[in-house]
Parts: C-alpha cells; sequence; structure tokens
C-alpha cells in the first residue's frame, strides 16, 4: 500500500473553516430543484434523468447507427434536458452572480477532464447525474457503488492534485 505523506498546512488549507460559509439555503434549495427535476422526468417519460446520454442522442438526428438510434424515441426531451443545465446555471449566473461564469482554469485543462468525464461515464455506464441523483435515489445497488467510486477518485485526485501543488 502506498501512503501519502502530507504536510500539516496543506490537510490545514484543505479543510475549510466552516462546512457552508456563504450559508446552507442555496444548497437545499439547488438541492429540492434537481430532485423535483428528476421526479418531473421520472413521471413524465419514466425513464431516469442523467446527462451522460446527451451525445448519442444528440448524434442520432444525424447517424443512422444502431448506437445512436436507439435513443430516438427518447432524444428531444434529453435536447431540452441537458439545455436547462446549461441555460439554468447561465440564468443562474446572471441573475444572483451578477454576470457569467468564468474561471482560471486552462481551456487545454477543462478540454482534457471533459474527454475524461466522458470516457468514464461510457466506462461507469452513466454519470453523476443519472448514478447519483436517480440511482441513489432509487437505492440502486451498481449506482451507490459508482457514486462511492466517482466520491473516492474525486477526492484523492483533489488531494494528490493539491499535494503536488497544481494550480489552475
Amino acid at each position: 500500500m502506498i501512503e501519502i505523506a502530507m504536510p500539516a498546512e496543506l490537510v490545514a488549507q484543505a479543510v475549510p473553516a466552516e462546512p457552508f460559509p456563504n450559508g446552507i439555503a442555496r444548497y437545499a434549495i439547488g438541492g429540492l430543484l434537481v430532485g423535483l427535476g428528476a421526479v418531473v422526468i421520472y413521471l413524465g417519460t419514466g425513464i431516469a434523468a442523467g446527462a451522460s446520454t446527451f451525445l448519442e442522442s444528440t448524434l442520432s438526428y444525424v447517424s443512422d447507427r444502431s448506437r445512436f438510434q436507439q435513443y430516438r424515441a427518447s432524444r428531444d426531451w434529453r435536447v431540452v434536458f441537458t439545455l436547462g443545465i446549461v441555460l439554468g446555471a447561465a440564468v443562474y449566473a446572471a441573475v444572483w452572480q451578477g454576470g457569467a461564469w468564468t474561471t482560471n482554469v486552462q481551456p487545454w485543462r477543462l478540454l482534457v477532464g471533459g474527454v475524461f468525464v466522458g470516457i468514464g461515464t461510457r466506462i461507469g455506464k452513466g454519470c453523476t447525474s443519472g448514478h447519483g441523483v436517480c440511482g441513489v435515489g432509487s437505492a440502486s445497488k451498481t449506482s451507490i457503488v459508482g457514486v462511492i467510486t466517482f466520491l473516492t477518485v474525486a477526492i484523492v485526485t483533489a488531494q494528490l492534485v493539491q499535494a503536488i501543488g497544481m494550480s489552475p
């Protein structure tokens, strides 16, 4: 087993002084809205909401391959669902943050990270929204294991990146 020693000051920086410095209301309201959205989609379609099939369902508009055509019946709401995620974030940023969301992360890192996320969703048979919200909510053992895996890898990766001093 490999152990990574972290200096005490890095550990102190990694743990916030208080878990919700801006209050808990925004997280509670956001969680309620995400849950409500998942319920509405499930009641309306009988399909658990998840964003990982967006690309394949979108490709069904231009490709005749059976891999993509399996999404024909649900592709329209999947596109609307995904656009709602993006537009919802944009509206939030514009209304409550006073402008567009920006980042200091270099574009190439966003691209590489996006590729890794895309590969991970294919290997994991779904994304964090599908497994984390709908799968865990329906007590799917596969989704619970998936979410534990996602979180463990994310936490370890973040700690490693911080330990080596990498920044955006």
